[in-house]
């Protein structure tokens, strides 16, 4: 069995608060004190050391460099987990924390970021599209001893340290589960789906789940169209203007990415904005105000707060040689009702 915090703390003395301040690098442990629990819980397998016997490369007390690739744009959840990290990373004196943003959805600039990265950086977080020269290149990053964490949005078959988001395949099937509620049982209509971009796994997989449970619980509801808007609100506004052009009996959008004030905009032009069921994704500033003003119905909600969090903490615990448990954000959903602060 795996040694444990009280395991190490018995063998070398001391309390479990203070082996968990030493393994989580905190003040407040004299040198002598650290260097004895750092030496118990490598012994007792706790962390991992080389092969030679020697201690790992990263202890607790080593700056470590992090950098987060992420989408530029006009997506307001990216812009408020940009800001989480780089806040969470201000309060951490061990990790050297660097973002950059890629514009537009372009693979091949995101893998030459991330191959320039080797010999840089410890580890990677990294909000991916799902392309070959992707998948190669955390490939690479991982051959170099460089740990890697998929954000929001996963890629499958690549030696990633963990995927950290929700289940959106699972929400999309929540976001198939509400739209029947609201559109009532048996009720027939036309119902569009809006998303940023394919390229996105968390975007079709999104997809999949709502079509999925609206073939099997919704048959009276028919997908009319599937528009990509690659997470900008202008592009979002002509998109959902058109599409209100052509079904004037549209009853129900879905949108899986980000843009949804763009909509919103149509629909209010088009004094559509009480009578279409309009289902969304993230609380930010933007959805929140359409909550309150009836325009968005619901809003499935997974909070950057934790995903910056957790992402920081993997790849500590990862580059260190540390166990760590991972805590993955909850899927919530939000109605007028229970807005969350922001």
């Amino acid at each position: 069995m795996r040694s444990t915090l009280t395991d190490i703390a018995r063998e070398a003395g001391v309390s479990a608060a203070t082996v968990d301040r030493v393994l989580n690098n905190r003040p407040g442990v004299r040198a002598r004190t650290r260097e004895i629990v750092l030496e118990m819980a490598q012994r007792l397998g706790y962390i991992a050391e080389s092969p030679n016997g020697a201690p790992p490369r990263h202890l607790p007390g080593d700056v470590i460099r992090l950098d987060f690739a992420l989408p530029a744009g006009t997506n307001s959840f990216i812009k408020m987990l940009h800001r989480q990290i780089e806040a969470q990373a201000q309060s951490r004196p061990d990790l050297d924390v660097h973002i950059a943003t890629i514009e537009g959805f372009n693979p091949d600039g995101l893998a030459r970021l991330l191959q320039e990265l080797r010999g840089r950086t410890q580890g990677v977080g990294v909000i991916a599209l799902d392309h070959p020269t992707v998948r190669e290149a955390i490939r690479s990053l991982s051959a170099n001893d460089i740990k890697v964490v998929t954000i929001a949005s996963d890629i499958l078959h690549v030696p990633r340290v963990a995927y950290i988001g929700i289940d959106n395949r699972a929400a999309g099937r929540l976001a198939g589960y509400l739209l029947n509620r609201f559109m009532g049982s048996g009720r027939p209509g036309k119902v569009a789906l809006f998303a940023g971009s394919l390229s996105y796994r968390g975007h079709e997989e999104r997809e999949m789940g709502f079509r999925h449970i609206l073939t099997e619980e919704s048959p009276n509801l028919q997908i009319v169209e599937m528009r990509e808007m690659l997470d900008d609100r202008e592009k979002a506004y002509l998109e959902a203007s058109a599409l209100l052009e052509r079904h004037p009996d549209l009853a129900a959008i879905y949108n899986v990415g980000a843009g949804n004030t763009g909509i919103a905009r149509a629909l209010k032009e088009r004094g559509r904005a009480q009578s279409m069921v309009f289902l969304g994704h993230e609380v930010t500033d933007g959805t929140k105000d359409l909550l309150l003003d009836g325009t968005l119905d619901a809003v499935i909600d997974q909070n950057p707060r934790v995903e910056a969090r957790e992402a920081l903490n993997t790849l500590t615990h990862a580059v260190r040689g540390l166990p760590y448990e991972l805590h993955q954000p909850r899927l919530q959903v939000i109605f007028k009702e229970n807005i969350p602060e922001i």
